[in-house]
């Protein structure tokens, strides 16, 4: 009769557990079949040392279900870091291009304002003239009309401007907005990537 064979490794990996089967019944099994005892034999030790290769041989390419969990929360304990730094960064982000954008409105309201100050010290500067010079009107009237045409000219082109700056700021933080959306999904699809 054979003894059972099993094999023991030491490594830092637990390995599988050999798988057992009855030899007696498998040699006695053989020479039924019309195998001699030493054929019998020799075919099981065989047999025997095949399996307990193959199932070595998956063992040590596996890791141990406690390994597998120790890994699996660092992910997730990096993964939330990594989402928490991205979330905080899109905040503080986003706040800065909320104030700069309410500076630039502020600032475009205060040169409406200065405008419009101008415009009213213009037009009184024009009504005092007409009263006391009232036969200048006729031949300044044209002058003083070009010039407030002017001013709301300038007015209409500061206007534009500030829209087409504002314009360009928004532009601006959509590009970046777009840029660290795609590189944050990249790295999470790289991240993920590493994972799988």
């Amino acid at each position: 009769m054979l003894p059972r064979i099993g094999i023991r490794n030491f490594s830092t990996f637990r390995p599988l557990r050999a798988v057992h089967f009855d030899t007696r019944k498998f040699v006695l099994q053989l020479q039924d079949e019309g195998f001699t005892p030493e054929q019998s034999e020799g075919v099981v030790r065989i047999v025997s040392s095949a399996l307990a290769d193959g199932v070595n041989s998956i063992g040590s390419t596996l890791v141990t279900k406690e390994i597998l969990s120790k890994m699996t929360y660092q992910q997730k304990v990096d993964f939330a870091k990594l989402r928490g730094e991205l979330q905080t960064i899109d905040r503080s982000e986003f706040t800065a291009i909320q104030s700069e954008n309410e500076r630039l409105r502020n600032d475009l309201e205060k040169l409406r304002t200065r405008i419009r100050e101008e415009i009213t010290k213009s037009n009184a500067g024009v009504r005092l003239d007409l009263n006391l010079e009232k036969g200048r009107i006729r031949e300044e009237g044209s002058q003083h009309e070009s010039h407030i045409s002017e001013i709301n000219t300038r007015i209409d082109q500061e206007v534009a401007n500030m829209k087409m700056q504002i314009d360009g700021v928004k532009t601006q933080v959509m590009q970046w907005l777009i840029g660290v959306c795609t590189g944050t999904f990249a790295l999470v699809l790289a991240y993920v990537r590493l994972l799988t």
